[in-house]
């Protein structure tokens, strides 16, 4: 019978695989309102910086614009010329500055939010954009809807933040006749970023509002079926890759495992250099002592290494300790044959123990 979550609702959250071949297709999670919010606050704190630079630029543009050097009694194309030139250098002059912070703002911010991303799969055509119902369908879609009311809230309260602004400073612009040209730009500065600080402040709030959106909708919009999930996981069993890092992985905790059993080993048998194995004995729960830990090489040099930081005995026996090795498997008891040589070892041992005491 086929399974009915096949193509039923999509209940459960995105694998960490989904995700990834989701952000392959350059569908990440991604709010433009904190990437233009992130943008605008870095350029509003530049301008703050380079505000003296920028109005100083601002007097000498205005100031040899007005001063009537540029005034000719006859226009030429050769007369011209040098008075566009200047004029463009000294705009290029003003508006570099604030180009220049805007592009790596916005880098910056891009690349916080979404990491280092880049994918050409969100470019190739796609035979559904051309679909009219499609079409219809997006047009109407709840993403739409939010976007146009957060693009009307926008407008109304920007112009209004906008018109306070502007009514508030009525006074001062009353003013600006009798007042100089650099004290008039430098006033004007300071009603722009008053303007901008309440316009960034409506802004943040309103980023907040739209990344829990996208939010919602990244999620929603990779959530999967019970079936779904079911195959991916069939499909990753069946990964040599896949299955290859879940072995390396058990290896790694069994491994730890028997590190964290070495402490409460009684004896450790070793080669000296090359094999190490670790006993202990407990005859309430077993008939004969058991291995707690076996290793070769760096995995043995390991095994001493904790068991001297643990004052576990040490006992070179070369013989017994191959045969352990060769023999036996972490968890094991030991084979019958050698029950008495192994005996004889642990019977040292405890005498040792006691005399110690």
């Amino acid at each position: 019978m086929a399974d009915n979550n096949s193509s039923g609702e999509r209940t459960e959250s995105a694998t960490p695989k989904k995700r990834q071949d989701a952000r392959e297709r350059g569908q990440v999670l991604k709010s433009t309102e904190i990437v233009m919010t992130g943008t605008l606050l870095i350029m509003f704190g530049a301008l703050k910086l380079l505000m003296p630079v920028i109005a100083q630029g601002l007097i000498n543009f205005s100031g040899s614009f007005f001063s009537g050097q540029y005034i000719q009694d006859e226009v030429t194309t050769e007369s011209i010329i040098p008075v566009m030139q200047t004029m463009i250098y000294g705009f290029l002059q003003i508006m570099l500055p604030i180009l220049a912070v805007a592009l790596l703002a916005a880098v910056v911010v891009n690349v916080v939010q979404t990491g280092f991303l880049f994918s050409t799969k969100a470019l190739e055509p796609k035979m559904s954009r051309l679909n009219f119902f499609e079409g219809i369908k997006r047009v109407f879609s709840t993403r739409t809807l939010f976007e146009l009311i957060k693009s009307i809230l926008k407008v109304v309260v920007i112009g209004v933040i906008i018109y306070l602004q502007i009514e508030g400073n009525m006074p001062a612009f009353a003013t600006m006749m009798s007042t100089n040209i650099e004290a008039n730009i430098l006033k004007i500065a300071d009603m722009i970023i008053s303007a901008a600080f309440n316009i960034m402040l409506f802004l943040a709030a309103i980023a907040l509002m739209d990344f829990m959106f996208q939010r919602w909708r990244y999620e929603k919009d990779l959530r999967m079926s019970k079936y779904e999930v079911k195959m991916e996981m069939k499909q990753q069993e069946g990964d040599p890759q896949i299955k290859g890092k879940i072995r390396q992985k058990q290896r790694q905790m069994a491994m730890m495992r028997m590190m964290q059993d070495v402490p409460d080993a009684d004896v450790v048998i070793t080669n000296p250099t090359q094999y190490a194995v670790a006993l202990k004995y407990d005859d309430a729960k077993y008939s004969a002592p058991i291995i707690l830990a076996k290793g070769k090489d760096n995995v043995a040099a390991k095994i001493k290494e904790i068991a001297k930081e643990n004052s576990v005995e040490l006992v070179e026996n070369k013989p017994l300790a191959r045969s352990l090795y060769a023999t036996c498997e972490v968890g094991d008891m030991i084979p019958v044959e050698l029950y008495q040589v192994v005996a004889e070892i642990l019977a040292q041992v405890y005498k040792a123990k006691n005399k110690n005491r």
